[in-house]
């Protein structure tokens, strides 16, 4: 999901390639958000950018359903925050 512009110029100046999760458009969920808690903290923004750049590099059709299949499951089995 897109962050606050705040946030991230803020991140940005702190975490090197932060800008770089910017190349794919944000959808309603990701590769992060299924395998990570809200970002609380600098270092979990890093742990989120991490996933991030994971998918970047990895993404293909398996990796979209294995998150569909995930997100629905959070949603069904009522899991979110």
């Amino acid at each position: 999901r897109p962050e606050r512009p705040v946030f991230v110029e803020e991140l940005a100046s702190l975490i090197p390639f932060y800008d770089t999760r910017h190349f794919i458009k944000p959808g309603l969920t990701g590769w992060a958000q299924v395998m990570t808690d809200y970002a609380d903290s600098h270092a979990d923004s890093l742990e989120k950018l991490q996933y991030d750049l994971y998918y970047i590099k990895h993404r293909n059709i398996f990796l979209d359903i294995t998150i569909l299949t995930k997100t629905l499951s959070t949603v069904i089995f009522f899991r979110g925050q």
